[in-house]
């Protein structure tokens, strides 16, 4: 299934590029911070500068810091993401062939058949009989189940991606 959103490694990528570029930004200010208190300081100032300047480093540091804890576990949870919608993406691929395989009227003896129901039977034994499933003329079955089970399997990847989102969701503003 797909989403409107776009994909966590875009999101990931797009929010590495702004981390860089406000990083930079604030090593700049600091710099212009300390350069023009010190061209207008007396003497006796200096250890206020040397205080402010020493805030406005640690601050800058501990924002960096959690900038960077934060990117590594998006970059963990992208990851995720994309072994998660792999496995999704497999078991839809699955069960459309076992859908398509009914429809046809395939010999359930045969051994791809075999192979295919023996994969997806785990997935598919929740809603098996859930609704009749009609004959076609040609000795094809409609499975219903099918159908009912990948809407059910999208709804919960779509869920899954969007929890994912939430815990991937960080402060990019300084």
């Amino acid at each position: 299934m797909t989403t409107a959103l776009p994909p966590l490694s875009a999101e990931e990528a797009r929010r590495a590029n702004q981390y860089g570029s406000i990083k930079a930004e604030v090593v700049d200010d600091v710099s212009r911070e300390v350069a023009n208190r010190a061209a207008r300081t007396a003497v006796d100032e200096a250890d206020q500068l040397d205080h402010a300047a020493g805030s406005l480093r640690r601050h800058a540091l501990d924002e960096v810091v959690g900038s960077e804890r934060a990117a590594l576990r998006s970059r963990r949870i992208a990851r995720l993401s994309q072994f998660i919608d792999y496995a999704f993406f497999l078991a839809y691929a699955l069960f459309a062939i076992r859908f398509f395989l009914a429809m046809a009227g395939a010999r359930p003896t045969a051994g791809f058949v075999k192979l295919i129901v023996a994969i997806t039977d785990p997935l598919y034994a929740p809603f098996r009989n859930i609704v009749e499933s009609p004959k076609l003329d040609g000795g094809g079955v409609v499975l219903m189940p099918v159908v009912i089970a990948l809407l059910a399997y999208g709804v919960l990847h779509l869920a899954i991606n969007r929890l994912l989102r939430v815990v991937v969701v960080r402060k990019t503003a300084i």
